[in-house]
């Protein structure tokens, strides 16, 4: 590679975006934030939504800005997953796509778990039972007139990406979360839809994550101040995905945490996992960047942690100060408190009438555990049940993949909380290496540098140039805490 490659790397999260510069050179990989921006759910009269006009709005101006900084190859997109629009035959968008976190989906898993058996259902899609699967979103969406309307169905990167290119399709990484992807097949799970009465033809061609979308339309290039020849490629748009690609792994007896609003807890494998033990542990399987599958726990992360401080009033509590609060937590008595993070009761945002903070006391009584009720108290119950759950969930794996693991990395806004990653580390007894914070960035960005020539020919080139670039944090596991009473103790 002669000339370094210069990407656009957008990166979605439920709560902010980001818009970043990307740099490869056959020495280093570099990310620079151009563009940051608030991100949450709208309550509206009829449901909970998101803003995409405005996310879209937010993305376009990220995107100007890295191309005022020098020349622009490529764009690519990543997101929480899940979440869709639906287009009309004129491509048109049908409302605003729902937010995960709305009501619409309460009780329709069950439901459909009756009509097809779990069994039969994992043994397909080898996804974890979550409330808000895209398959339970449109089985609560049947007879409406939007879902009667539709033509294609996008999830939100493809979306972004069909409204830059004019190109649909789906990107398997994120296709593959759907619950309505045949994980054996790598296809989508046609009959699945047909026996649940969907229409299956709304769900775009598939494509694999490194493939180019398209060129930029001329009125969109003429928008950005950049030639329309500038391409979107497809990375792996599950910001998960992504940021397996940045994990700065030396081996491959690694596990990893992607810690922020979510914490996906995993292995990186190079099958599926189907077995009837991986079902009742709730493991799900996704698929990863070059053919890789992603073997993990979806566990309710920082989410919980940042609801509590929203109502505390204190949401925008600058970093010095939220870093006061956990370090003052961290002498806290350890273990005293400890509750299932991943109750579906601590899923909906925190409201006036039910705050998250008495959401976390109203578990730990109903668990028979000492009741937090200081925010310092309520902080420390949030992160050592975090630590219980990472100690549970990734010994889990490793038992059902039957792999053994000598280090886990951290990597995601959660790296950067000292505590945790220490805490990890003792509740795991492995090291933990944290870092890097923008690991979803990087590997967007990777991929768009291998798809425009940069000399990145697998996993391992770009974890090397990863390791290169960027330093971690390790953490020794330390003793003195009984780790395996508390987590019998989370039931």
């Amino acid at each position: 590679m002669t000339e370094p490659v210069r990407v656009a790397a957008v990166d979605l999260g439920a709560t902010s975006g980001r818009v970043m510069s990307g740099r490869i050179t056959d020495s280093r990989v570099e990310i620079n934030e151009l563009h940051r921006f608030p991100n949450g759910a709208v309550p509206v009269r009829d449901g909970l939504f998101w803003d995409i006009l405005g996310i879209y709005r937010e993305v376009l101006h990220g995107i100007r800005e890295v191309a005022t900084t020098g020349p622009l190859h490529g764009i690519g997109i990543d997101s929480w997953a899940i979440d869709y629009g639906l287009l009309d035959r004129d491509g048109q968008l049908l409302g605003l796509p729902f937010s995960h976190r709305d009501v619409r989906t309460d009780g329709v898993a069950e439901k459909v778990v009756a009509e097809i058996g779990a069994a039969e259902l994992y043994a397909t899609t080898g996804i974890q039972q979550l409330p808000f699967n895209t398959l339970y979103q449109l089985v609560a969406a049947r007879g409406s007139a939007a879902l009667e309307a539709a033509d294609t169905m996008l999830l939100l990167p493809d979306l972004l990406g069909f409204w830059l290119t004019g190109v649909a399709g789906a990107e398997r990484t994120n296709a593959s979360t759907t619950q309505l992807y045949d994980a054996r097949a790598g296809e989508w799970a046609v009959d699945l839809c047909r026996r649940l009465g969907l229409p299956w033809s709304i769900l775009p061609p598939l494509r694999d994550p490194g493939s180019v979308v398209g060129p930029l339309l001329p009125d969109v290039a003429r928008d950005l101040g950049v030639t329309a020849d500038v391409p979107v490629v497809a990375v792996g748009s599950h910001d998960t995905a992504s940021a397996v690609v940045g994990v700065p792994a030396a081996t491959d007896r690694f596990a990893y945490i992607s810690s922020g609003t979510w914490s996906l807890v995993g292995l990186e494998l190079d099958q599926p996992v189907l077995t009837e033990q991986a079902r009742l542990a709730d493991f799900t399987n996704e698929r990863g960047v070059d053919g890789t599958v992603r073997f993990l726990k979806n566990v309710t992360g920082l989410w919980v942690l940042s609801e509590c401080l929203r109502s505390w009033g204190d949401r925008r509590l600058k970093d010095v100060e939220l870093r006061s609060l956990i370090a003052t937590a961290a002498e806290f008595e350890p273990l005293r408190t400890v509750i299932d993070i991943n109750d579906r009761r601590l899923l909906a945002p925190s409201t006036v009438a039910d705050p998250m903070p008495e959401r976390v006391a109203a578990l730990a009584r109903e668990a028979g555990e000492l009741v937090p009720h200081s925010p310092v108290a309520i902080t420390r119950c949030i992160v050592d049940s975090l630590a219980v759950a990472y100690r549970r969930h990734v010994r889990t794996a490793a038992d059902l993949a039957g792999v053994t693991l000598d280090v886990v990395h951290v990597v995601g806004g959660g790296s950067q909380n000292e505590v945790l990653c220490q805490l990890t580390a003792d509740a795991c007894g492995l090291p933990v290496l944290a870092g890097p914070v923008e690991a979803a960035a990087l590997g967007n960005v990777l991929v768009q540098g291998r798809a425009l020539g940069a000399d990145l020919p697998d996993l391992a080139a770009m974890r090397s140039l990863v390791r290169r670039s960027y330093d971690v944090r390790r953490y020794e596991p330390r003793g003195g805490a009984d780790w395996a009473n508390a987590e019998a103790r989370v039931r």
